[in-house]
């Protein structure tokens, strides 16, 4: 059985790693990231700081109240 690469596969192989050095640094405009594309949207942000915000200051008035031993 011939385990070395033949010929032709390796230029193929040459012909298509020439060809991507070639267009290294032009990257079309639709694969780049958008500057304002957030991966969740405001509202859920927004429900997401009134959560946690909200949750820290009760915990600060629930030790508070309770004489700083919850």
């Amino acid at each position: 059985m011939n385990r070395t690469t033949s010929k032709r596969l390796a230029d193929r192989k040459i012909e298509k790693f020439d060809k991507n050095i070639t267009k290294r640094g032009f990257v079309p405009e639709t694969t780049t990231k958008k500057g304002k594309d957030y991966p969740v949207g405001p509202i859920l942000l927004g429900f997401f700081v009134f959560v946690v915000i909200g949750s820290s200051l009760f915990q600060i008035i629930r030790t508070a109240t309770s004489g700083g031993m919850a």
